[in-house]
């Protein structure tokens, strides 16, 4: 975990870095500070922050990983990652219940808002039961 930590900790100094750099740069033009450009980098670093804190937290409770090790070798990180459906359609249809809900948004129509949340919670709901119903049970 201390490789994850250290990769977000750098993260961090350098968004925090550019945005204060970003800010001063337009803030020496004859527009004024962009605003939005330095707002989006001080918050970039401090979500990276965040998720660099979180690692740092959990890595206290883990044993030592193997990216961690300088002589580590490909095969001691292989084992199972998972089990990830091969065939499955339902993140394509909660991607597009995501878009639908995004065009009600940009649009303001709250019948498409309203029909869009409800699919991605239908959508949701059936990714994640996706084993638990129907013949495919196992």
């Amino acid at each position: 975990m201390n490789a994850t930590v250290r990769i977000f900790d750098g993260l961090t100094l350098f968004l925090v870095l550019v945005g204060v750099a970003y800010g001063y740069s337009t803030g020496t033009s004859r527009t004024g500070v962009e605003w939005v450009g330095t707002t989006a980098f001080i918050l970039s670093g401090g979500l990276t922050l965040l998720i660099g804190g979180y690692l740092r937290f959990v890595a206290r409770r883990i044993s030592t990983l193997p990216e961690d090790y300088e002589e580590a070798e490909v095969s001691d990180g292989a084992g199972e990652l998972g089990f990830f459906s091969p065939g499955s359609y339902w993140p394509v249809l909660m991607a597009l219940s995501v878009m639908i809900v995004g065009y009600g948004i940009a649009f303001w129509n709250w019948w498409i808002i309203i029909g869009g949340t409800l699919s991605v919670i239908f959508t949701v709901c059936a990714l994640v039961f996706e084993y638990h119903w129907g013949p495919e049970k196992h």
